[in-house]
């Protein structure tokens, strides 16, 4: 089944709108990628126009950046300990943008959507 991204088919009281028009190529969607915490894989979708679009099913490496050297590292996770977008995705290693990792270096929060960036980049915090 298609996942359409468009308006309710219901009203605030509970009643059905009167649908006008049929779905449409721009309103559809996909469920989310979910990147979780393994040896890096890429998968590519077609979407609208012939291009393709990669997505990151899973990442073992990170650029940080620390701010007291300014410098970039790329390091290994070691685990995921937080995720604000849910509290069951650091138990289950799922990876999203604001996830606090664990690296070499210390603790980092994730600042690129590794679903749609294909990299994954974060910030040292302390």
């Amino acid at each position: 089944m298609v996942i359409i991204q468009s308006k309710s088919k219901r009203k605030p009281t509970g009643g059905k709108y009167k649908r006008t028009d049929t779905k449409r190529l721009h309103q559809k969607g996909r469920t989310a990628t979910h990147t979780k915490l393994d040896e890096t894989k890429i998968s590519e979708t077609r979407i609208k126009g012939g291009n393709i679009k990669q997505n990151l099913l899973s990442v073992d490496t990170i650029n940080v950046w620390d701010p007291k050297t300014k410098k970039h590292y790329k390091e290994k996770i070691k685990s995921t300990s937080d995720n604000p977008a849910n509290r069951h995705f650091a138990r289950r290693s799922i990876i999203t943008k604001g996830a606090i990792v664990e690296t070499a270096k210390g603790k980092a929060r994730i600042t690129s959507r590794p679903g749609q960036d294909t990299v994954v980049n974060a910030v040292l915090i302390a």
